[in-house]
């Protein structure tokens, strides 16, 4: 699945020394189906070559106003009307100010202020040192860059080439192509708070040992990213998974049952939407050894009892908010078999509007999913695709069933 096929993206580039991070970004845009329109500005070209970008993105790059190519010699107006968005990465300090005061003497800053602004956007990349990000010029210049309808897709912080470390560099290629994917997604749950659950549990037999089982946590932590995408303030509360957290997505990390159960207690609260994608585990030992259970020689397993977990979507579907229909509640049923028949009786047994079924084996640990929605109407199948793929789709038949504020 490309992110960005079909979209038309002018990259520009102003001087830093962050040029070096717009050819990752670049590949990046055509990786992910996007063509790629590049724009430097006579400062930019001290730090990559117009050769570079050429290649990365497989068109002639434009430096000049004054280009030949353009037989109405109006490069500003023609590539910005092509334009699905304006880019500018790495944005400097100065040019983040021709842009607030209109000024146009060069191509890049040209195009920026000839654009139909309703139809094009503009998000900008802002790359400088520490002082001059943190200069109230600056700060008053962002300022109104955002009150004048661009995007400021904000800066990392670490250790910069002037050998100082803060704030003002240039975010990371991946981070940025994530924030730019996102910008394009519809914004189906702006407003919105959304708590998820995800990943396996684990239940401690001894210090060594415990309880798990498989889920990787991938399916949740995509759906964290999607409502995000969608425009959801987030938090995921994840079991013990090596999963990278979602941009802007909050993370609370748990191990056992019971530390899920008390942390999405702590969020629930607040949220608009609750989704029980971890794979909870049904039962815990009854008694955990403080030191690592030694085999005796005898040949003779330990004998273990147990007692079952907290059901976390039952507890929190029978709250008074979900019951009132202000916590609209989604879980999540892994079968290994009779899928359908155990996913309707879950969703009754639960008494939640939605229930997303899966066949655990075929999807634990994989990249893609295929999931059975079932809801009071009926069940719906939904072909196999990419995680995020199903994310997205699962985010839009929330967004549908939410009663309207």
């Amino acid at each position: 699945m490309n992110d960005l096929a079909g979209r038309h993206i002018v990259l520009g580039l102003t001087g830093g020394i962050a040029c070096y991070k717009a050819a990752e970004l670049c590949r990046g845009f055509v990786k992910e189906g996007a063509t790629v329109q590049v724009v430097m500005t006579e400062a930019s070209e001290q730090f990559i070559t117009p050769v570079t970008m050429q290649a990365l993105s497989g068109r002639t790059v434009y430096t000049s106003q004054w280009d030949p190519r353009e037989p109405n010699n109006m490069p500003h107006i023609n590539l910005s009307r092509q334009a699905d968005a304006i880019v500018i990465a790495p944005c400097s300090a100065d040019f983040m100010a021709r842009l607030v005061h209109g000024r146009a003497d060069e191509l890049l800053s040209l195009m920026c202020l000839a654009r139909p602004i309703a139809q094009v956007p503009l998000l900008i990349a802002p790359a400088m040192n520490r002082e001059m990000w943190a200069h109230p010029a600056t700060q008053r210049n962002m300022a109104q860059l955002a009150a004048d309808g661009a995007t400021i897709l904000g800066v990392g912080s670490g250790f910069q080439a002037c050998g100082e470390t803060g704030d003002g560099r240039m975010l990371e290629p991946e981070e940025l192509l994530e924030d730019i994917v996102a910008f394009f997604q519809p914004k189906v749950l702006s407003g919105r708070k959304v708590v998820i659950t995800a990943g396996p549990t684990f239940e401690a037999l001894d210090p060594i040992r415990g309880i798990t089982n498989h889920s990787s946590g991938k399916m949740g932590f995509a759906i964290a990213r999607a409502a995000r995408e969608a425009g959801a303030d987030v938090a995921i509360v994840a079991g013990p998974v090596s999963v990278p957290t979602p941009r802007g997505v909050r993370r609370v990390d748990v191990k056992s049952a019971r530390d899920m159960l008390a942390a999405t207690q702590a969020e629930v609260p607040q949220a608009d939407i609750f989704i029980a994608a971890a794979a909870v585990a049904d039962w815990r030992p009854v008694t955990e050894s403080d030191q690592k259970i030694k085999k005796d020689g005898s040949g003779s397993a330990p004998t273990v009892a147990f007692t079952e977990n907290p059901d976390i979507l039952a507890t929190v579907a029978k709250g008074e908010r979900a019951r009132s229909g202000a916590l609209f509640c989604v879980g999540f049923a892994a079968e290994s078999h009779d899928l359908v028949k155990h996913a309707k009786a879950k969703r009754e047994r639960k008494d939640i509007p939605l229930l997303v079924g899966n066949i655990g084996p075929l999807t634990f640990g994989q990249d893609d999913n295929q999931m059975l929605l079932v809801d009071a109407q009926g069940t719906t199948e939904l072909p196999r695709a990419s995680k995020i793929a199903c994310a997205r789709r699962l985010v839009a038949e929330i967004a549908r069933r939410l009663p309207r504020t």
